[in-house]
């Protein structure tokens, strides 16, 4: 299921595990997986307007755990790149 957040900027994006998409829970959580990691995914994020989508590295517990404010500025540090 998607996140909502708003960036400083007032841009709004849509935050969703990377292949979330795939039907076997089991091969999305391996597939979304930073290889090399234990308890990080891919996180695609993506915003209205004209800002390019954005692919961050973010803990298993992200949806829960980071705040909105956290996620905001994952995205901004991931443009910056």
């Amino acid at each position: 299921m998607p996140r909502e957040v708003r960036d400083s900027e007032g841009t709004a994006w849509s935050c969703v595990q990377a292949y979330a998409g795939l039907s076997n829970d089991a091969a999305k959580e391996e597939a979304a997986r930073v290889e090399g990691t234990e308890d990080r995914y891919y996180v695609v994020c993506t915003p209205t307007g004209g800002a390019q989508t954005v692919r961050l590295e973010l803990p298993g517990s992200w949806e829960e755990s980071l705040s909105d404010e956290d996620l905001a500025l994952e995205i901004e540090r991931a443009r910056q790149q």
